[in-house]
């Protein structure tokens, strides 16, 4: 059943922000400690830790060979090494309140609480592609599986899967969590943070 909590694993803090996957482990981005974790999703281990670049710190993606973080509070979009910890480079994000990040395989997406509006973004150049409004207010959660986008709404309460050529909502469900902040899909499901639990859950579609 779509929405099912398959199960659930400790989360490295209480104020999880952004997740994302990178084809073994999970990255949690804990707000209140500003720091980046690398997660076992199995057991929920720790495998290393290294500070965020910004004060602000949301939302995580994850391209294949590089980290990428939005900052609400610089209103800059990081692009940052997993080895070192350190950032390659910034540009400035769209919007003005940047919440959620996610990457399509060739671009980012990026969820703005006042704007209300997606973001797809050139990861080179900054520019933005196109934007569309999101199928609810404050959109805190963002996951690519190949073929939709799919977006975590605190307004609404409901995870959506949109698709990205029109912005339409295909369907819905209840998200994990009255606090769940930041997602991410694993291959075959999506994994869902909170804000005030430390558990990250994984949840069918």
């Amino acid at each position: 059943m779509a929405g099912r909590i398959i199960r659930s694993i400790d989360a490295p803090g209480t104020n999880i922000m952004g997740l994302a996957w990178d084809g073994r482990s999970l990255w949690v981005l804990d707000y209140t400690s500003l720091t980046f974790y690398q997660v076992d999703p199995r057991s929920g281990r720790v495998i290393r830790s290294f500070a965020a670049p910004g004060p602000g710190a949301e939302g995580i993606a994850w391209d294949g060979r590089s980290l990428w973080l939005n900052d609400n509070t610089t209103d800059l979009l990081y692009q940052v090494d997993p080895r070192s910890g350190q950032t390659i480079r910034t540009f400035a994000a769209p919007g003005t309140d940047s919440r959620t990040l996610t990457w399509d395989g060739r671009s980012l997406w990026l969820g703005d609480a006042v704007t209300q509006l997606l973001y797809q973004i050139d990861p080179r150049s900054g520019r933005v592609f196109r934007s569309f409004a999101a199928p609810s207010t404050l959109p805190f959660g963002l996951a690519w599986d190949g073929r939709s986008l799919w977006v975590l709404c605190l307004g609404s309460g409901l995870i959506y899967q949109v698709d990205p050529r029109s912005g339409q909502a295909i369907r819905s469900f209840a998200k994990p969590h009255a606090n769940s902040r930041g997602m991410c899909w694993d291959g075959r499901t999506l994994w869902v943070g909170t804000h005030t639990v430390a558990l990250l859950h994984q949840v069918a579609t």
